[in-house]
């Protein structure tokens, strides 16, 4: 009973919280411009409407697009970082700005979105304008309301252990059956009431199918459950623990998960009349505080001020805290300044933030004094250098830039352009993008050091050893997760990486794919020998690319691939899908929301954040680090051999008692009364000790089964079986030769004393005690036996008792057992 109420309490908790976040972020009032309607209920909000964000702050009722203003926006509830990102409005058609142009999409257009659930935390006046947007989705439709539908109903996690368990009752309905019709043909040959025939015959279908086999096999996981929640692993969905047991592969995000998750600046290298210096350790000299460089950096960011405290990208705050200034907000503009003797002061103009599309933010700045402004660049290498002019980016650029991602650093590129005199104020707010990032001057290089957590490479070690897959999904750069993966050796020094580059079908050609190796920029032909261990890795572009375009090497790459780098949430959990379509049992370990749709979706997901959206994973660890994912693999062993354990021993125990049962029937059909009491002495005390045995100590390469249907477990239940009705079959016999054994004739209804009844009564006794350890396994996927003190205990105290009762009777003890 306490494993089904302990069972049913974690899903209706989970619920509860579910639905309390949901409700916590939808009933908010909102001003609306409809009609002459003012104000309205957010559940009154329908697509088309336009309203106004409060200057306060608000929870977003809905997704809606910026029409004017800016906003800085908490995305935790859809990223799972606690990160204030600023949202702009949608540029107007007309202004020369391409994404002006295009039709609105959710997908390209996500700076300029107010996603449902996110927290607006400031808002921005220009010009005294209020801050509005378009509501564009509602509902379900939403981001959130997605999210939510995916945590409430996600696609069934099948268990073969489930389905074979089903098929072994059905035979024991079957043997039921047997014994069903074999007790009335006896009844009605002895004469026996047909009201008596309808109860005794009932009680064969009830004693070979046990009703408490269901609690009993919620016993291991329950144990496992309160073992996990003693190193700070929770569970709220309990029956995944079993399917934890057969986990073969195992998907880590990268930031966060194996690695810290703030960014450490390790150095920087400027270039000057396009030479690389050499690399320095910071930016904090004196002889830099008014270079270009440093202004760069400290203006060309998304930092805010919230509350007296300086927040925003982890990546930003470093480089800004590397230069030494302080950010200031004055009437809704970021201005830099530098403590010095005589003010040196920057303003921003206008900022353009980061897109994850053109992987780039610029900013328009002004020197306190200066008339003219400067534009500063900052963003991928690449994207960047390709931005300026070429006599101002150094020949060995790409070596450079090469050297520094092989050895797992994040590198960020500056530039700068010197704008014209006739830019006003007025004149920069209308300058489109492409026109502002034209012609920059490359500054040189920011090298942003992320290291491996301490317990990252012994952890994965344990895993190669137990001949467990692992895979890195993360949405940081190819070359930095790639050497993330050979630090860490989810990557062995000695094998080659492949990377995947699939292109979408343009200008008539059909989609395609081309190969190269990591470690040097040759393609890879089919003429050449093929490696005998290699990795595949690829972007998220390419795997949409051969998600929609090739399927038939899907999953051949899935099999060989490793690294997927720039992968968004709902990729996640397709190459979740692509792993289990391939026989894999996938763990994914992850620190935020946007990792949710994977944790539901995989076999055993396991968060390292306690956030709103860990309620979508089955398990959530305190212990911010991966060492937590052998723990659960290792308790879902240990639980997974216990329900084998505690099955064979209930359905052995059912056909002992059924065999002896049915031998008693051919004496009299009044025979029960002994064995419904042993039912509740034996499974009170030997059903939840069998069940104790903590997990083994460390990973084998071996699995458990998976299902009762194989042949060694047949094997082992069969022999049994065969060796307990042998066993019982020649004690009925055995008794009835001998010298001093006479006929049974019963007193009346409830005198069932007789040597059958007696000698069958000590031999299924030992067998139950026989059979619960033989069945008690115990190394390689749990402790010993004789380590779980109470089922020895309980095992040698009965022993006692029985060897007691049956070499030296007491009167009152046989009499309450109706033994002779």
């Amino acid at each position: 009973m306490c494993g089904y109420a302990y069972w049913l309490f974690s899903p209706f908790q989970q619920y509860v919280t579910l639905h309390d976040m949901v409700s916590a972020h939808s009933i908010v009032r909102v001003s609306v411009c409809r009609a002459n309607i003012e104000e309205a209920l957010s559940t009154d909000l329908v697509p088309g409407d336009v309203m106004v964000i409060p200057s306060n702050g608000t929870i977003m009722p809905c997704d809606a697009v910026l029409i004017s203003g800016t906003c800085i926006v908490n995305e935790s509830m859809l990223t799972g970082e606690s990160v204030p990102v600023t949202k702009t409005n949608l540029p107007n058609p007309g202004e020369g700005d391409k994404e002006g142009d295009a039709a609105y999409s959710m997908e390209e257009h996500k700076r300029h979105t107010l996603f449902c659930g996110t927290h607006v935390i400031q808002t921005r006046f220009y010009s005294g304008e209020l801050v509005k947007a378009v509501v564009v989705r509602t509902g379900f439709s939403t981001a959130k309301g997605q999210l939510v539908r995916s945590i409430l109903y996600p696609k069934p996690t099948d268990f073969k252990l489930y389905r074979d368990a089903y098929l072994f009752l059905l035979c024991l309905v079957a043997i039921a059956g047997i014994g069903f019709v074999y007790s009335i043909v006896l009844s009605i040959m002895n004469n026996v009431p047909a009201k008596t025939i309808i109860i005794e015959s009932l009680d064969i279908i009830t004693i070979t199918v046990p009703p408490a086999l269901p609690a009993a096999m919620t016993a291991g996981i329950v144990y496992a459950q309160r073992r996990l929640k003693r190193i700070g692993i929770f569970c709220i969905s309990p029956q995944r623990i079993n399917i934890c047991g057969q986990l073969n592969l195992v998907c880590f995000d990268k930031t966060g998960t194996l690695t810290e998750d703030g960014l450490d600046l390790w150095g920087v290298q400027r270039v000057e009349k396009g030479t690389f210096h050499l690399s320095e350790e910071n930016a904090y000299k004196d002889t830099l505080v008014k270079s270009q460089f440093v202004a760069c950096m400290a203006t060309c960011h998304s930092l805010t001020n919230i509350d007296g405290k300086l927040s925003g990208d982890p990546l930003d705050l470093k480089m800004f805290e590397a230069t030494g200034w302080v950010n200031l907000e004055v009437k809704g503009h970021s201005v830099c300044c530098v403590l010095m003797q005589s003010a040196y002061e920057i303003g921003i103009v206008r900022q353009f933030p980061f897109s994850s599309a053109l992987q780039r933010m610029c900013v328009v700045a002004r020197l306190l004094g200066e008339k003219r402004m400067d534009a500063y660049l900052k963003g991928a290498p690449e994207v960047v250098a390709s931005l300026c002019k070429k006599d101002t980016v150094p020949e060995d650029f790409a070596e450079v830039l090469e050297d520094y991602t092989k050895q797992g650093f994040r590198v960020i590129a500056l530039a700068h352009r010197r704008l014209e005199s006739k830019l006003t104020w007025h004149k920069v707010q209308n300058v489109n993008r492409d026109q502002m990032e034209a012609n920059m001057e490359f500054l040189g290089l920011i090298i942003m050091q992320n290291k491996l957590k301490a317990e990252t490479s012994g952890v994965l070690q344990d895993l190669r050893r137990a001949h467990i897959r692992t895979v890195m999904v993360t949405g940081d750069n190819m070359l930095t997760a790639i050497s993330v993966a050979r630090d860490c050796g989810m990557i062995p020094p000695q094998d080659q990486v492949i990377i995947a580059d699939a292109l979408p079908p343009k200008d008539g050609q059909a989609a395609k794919i081309t190969w190269r190796y990591a470690d040097n920029p040759k393609d890879v032909h089919h003429t050449q020998k093929p490696q005998d261990q290699y990795h595949f890795a690829m972007s998220g572009k390419s795997f949409a690319v051969i998600t929609e375009h090739f399927q038939d090497l899907l999953q051949k790459l899935v099999l060989h691939g490793t690294v997927f780098a720039r992968m968004a949430p709902d990729q996640k959990t397709e190459l979740i899908e692509a792993l289990q379509s391939v026989d894999y049992f996938v763990g994914m370990c992850g620190d935020g929301a946007n990792d949710c749709g994977a944790l539901k979706r995989a076999h055993g997901g396991i968060s390292l954040s306690e956030l709103e959206a860990s309620v979508a994973s089955p398990f959530t660890s305190r212990t911010p680090n991966i060492s937590c994912v052998p723990s659960l693999i290792r308790e879902g062993r240990a639980a997974l051999i216990t329900s084998f354990c505690v099955f064979k021993f209930m359905a052995l125990y059912s056909i002992i008692q059924y065999i002896s049962v049915t031998l008693l029937y051919s004496v009299s059909t009044y025979q029960l009364s002994i064995f419904w009491f042993l039912t509740s002495l034996f499974l009170s005390h030997l059903l939840c000790p069998v069940s104790l045995n903590p997990a083994w100590k460390e990973l084998v390469s071996r699995r458990p089964p998976s299902g009762l249907i194989s042949g060694p477990l047949l094997f082992s239940v069969l022999t049994q079986i065969l060796i307990c009705l042998g066993f019982q079959t020649i004690a009925f016999l055995w008794v009835r030769h001998q010298a001093w054994y006479h006929i049974w004739t019963p007193q009346d209804d409830h005198n069932i004393k007789n040597y059958e009844n007696t000698s069958l009564f000590y031999v299924s006794s030992f067998q139950y005690l026989i059979v619960a350890i033989v069945f008690s396994k115990g190394k390689p996927f749990r402790q010993p036996s004789y380590k779980n003190w109470p089922f020895v205990v309980s095992c040698i105290g009965l022993y006692i008792f029985m060897f007691f009762i049956m070499f030296y009777p007491v009167s009152a003890i046989d009499e309450f057992l109706e033994v002779s």
